[in-house]
């Protein structure tokens, strides 16, 4: 059976050696309109979840803002840009095919909520998310793999040489390959992609956050950049009538919303690995520490802190969830069902009595399918007015 963890054979490979694939089969695209484009000064200090009473700790920096709304205005400025297509030997076919099934079964084997959701698509959509969902799964396992303890910094800044590589559309196996094809088609920079690699720096050095402006970013570089990687593959709503930052906003916030919601989660197994994502500000005040995470002990201190943070991430679901319905209308059904099963999670964390010590909070698989007829209706409904910070 094949095992995501053997994908990582760049770390032995020579740049310029063998490769699974032709590269010269492979466009490369004229990316510097996009880079040399002036971004608009951001002149917002909050974001839309940070709009909570006053003297809450939800408020966020101009630096972290503006940090990253430069990279969704910049994704938001190639929405237009058509995509191009390819001509398709037959033998290249077949190994891209296989190259997308495969990336299709990592995806429903480490984010099976994520993949029910994807199956809902439609074909091309599917596997350019399939695509994008892999590379995703591999950069993770760059530093939380079996082969962790051997990754490094050069190691990482060479997976990013070779992104750029795939970018240029010189793929290096049939996993870029299937990536290169589909940044080709749909309009993708790549900025998302190399956020998420620091992201994972961060996690080389980096086991604790001071406060929510760390966290968040923190949460942007490996979840949020999900978000604008996917807008473009799942298409705009021809009646929509909001901005397109708006709706990459949107986006942003559901991948924060979804990462938030694993670090809820997954509070006990961090803890266990000695890393704790949740803010030391925060934590403080509620008249916790460190310490207490580690005795995995659920007191009135520690409901009452949950209370609070899961209070958070519903705010940003709640956002995110008006984005939806600017989608194509082809992608609407997939992207709601996907959001109303996590955000599923963090009732079941309640259900647990806020015990993520030692109990996993999973969504059932009943719960599941009776997310669909939920989520269906909710996309097709009408559509909200959606916040935009570039006004």
């Amino acid at each position: 059976m094949f095992v995501a963890s053997n994908c990582f054979g760049f770390l032995d490979s020579v740049r310029d050696g063998n490769r699974i694939l032709d590269s010269s089969k492979f466009t490369i695209r004229d990316r510097s309109s996009t880079r040399t484009k002036q971004l608009h000064k951001v002149t917002s200090t909050y974001l839309m979840y940070s709009r909570l009473e006053r003297g809450s700790n939800f408020l966020l920096s101009s630096r972290v803002v503006e940090k990253v709304n430069n990279v969704v205005l910049k994704q938001s400025a190639m929405a237009n840009k058509k995509s191009k297509s390819t001509e398709d030997l037959p033998a290249r076919l077949r190994l891209l095919n296989e190259a997308y099934d495969r990336c299709g079964m990592i995806t429903s084997v480490y984010s099976n909520n994520f993949y029910l959701g994807t199956l809902l698509l439609n074909p091309e959509r599917k596997r350019a998310i399939w695509a994008i969902s892999f590379w995703c799964r591999r950069t993770d396992e760059l530093v939380d793999g079996p082969n962790a303890s051997n990754i490094t910094r050069a190691a990482l800044d060479r997976w990013e040489a070779r992104l750029e590589d795939l970018f240029g559309g010189h793929p290096y196996d049939m996993f870029d390959a299937a990536l290169s094809e589909t940044v080709n088609k749909f309009p993708v920079d790549i900025q998302p992609f190399k956020d998420m690699i620091e992201g994972m720096r961060m996690d080389l050095g980096k086991s604790r956050y001071k406060n929510f402006d760390e966290l968040y970013l923190y949460c942007y570089y490996v979840a949020g950049t999900v978000g604008l990687m996917s807008v473009p593959v799942m298409g705009f709503a021809s009646e929509s009538q909001a901005k397109t930052t708006s709706i990459y906003n949107a986006a942003l916030a559901l991948g924060i919303a979804n990462q938030l919601t694993n670090i809820l989660r997954d509070v006990g197994e961090d803890a266990r690995r000695g890393r704790i994502y949740l803010p030391q500000d925060e934590l403080a005040q509620a008249g916790l520490s460190d310490a207490d995470i580690f005795k995995a002990k659920v007191t009135d201190k520690w409901r009452n802190f949950m209370k609070d943070q899961i209070k958070r991430a519903r705010m940003i679901y709640d956002e995110a969830e008006k984005g939806v319905k600017e989608l194509n209308e082809t992608s609407r059904w997939p992207v709601m069902a996907s959001l109303i099963v996590y955000r599923q999670i963090l009732d079941k964390i309640e259900a647990n009595d806020y015990n993520n010590f030692t109990k996993r909070a999973y969504v059932s698989k009943s719960k599941k399918l009776l997310a669909l007829p939920i989520s269906y209706a909710k996309s097709q409904g009408p559509q909200e007015p959606l916040l935009s910070f570039m006004s």
